[in-house]
């Protein structure tokens, strides 16, 4: 996996170094991570690498399209290697668990606006908001039964 690192990085004009290959590792073993889970990450294997080093290969990789930087409202910037497809992403209100979601098959109704405002449309960003499932299942078992309450 780390010849497909170094050839995507090449690919767009990037020195291979190590905290990038070690940063598109952490994102592909752990998409949907911010960007302390990442310096987490890389720093196991290399110690010596900095937090600026890391801030600045995510702005690199991101910049270069080879990491995508999500951002649902009220939720820290997260970053996963998942590019050039038009995904969408489940958000957990109870844990900010974060899981893809994809776009639908064929004809995409996502791409297409009600008005664009003459915008050519590429991309759309859909976040879905609710309860992931290990969530729901802690809250119907912390319930209480509903015959349990009664006198």
């Amino acid at each position: 996996m780390k010849s497909d690192f170094e050839a995507q990085l090449r690919a767009v004009s990037l020195r291979v170094t190590r905290p990038r290959l070690a940063v598109l590792a952490a994102l592909r073993d752990h998409p949907h991570v911010d960007t302390e889970t990442v310096i987490g990450l890389v720093r196991v294997a290399h110690p010596t690498v900095s937090h600026q080093a890391v801030y600045d290969v995510l702005r690199a990789l991101t910049d270069a399209g080879l990491v995508r930087r999500i951002q649902p409202a009220g939720v820290t910037a997260r970053y996963e290697c998942r590019v050039g497809d038009n995904h969408h992403h489940a958000v957990c209100r109870s844990c900010g668990t974060i899981s893809d979601v994809d776009c639908a098959v064929g004809h995409s109704p996502c791409l297409t606006a009600s008005d664009d405002d003459g915008y050519v449309v590429d991309e759309a960003e859909v976040v879905f908001w609710g309860t992931c499932p290990d969530c729901s299942a802690e809250r119907t078992a912390n319930e209480p039964s509903a015959g349990r309450n009664r006198k």
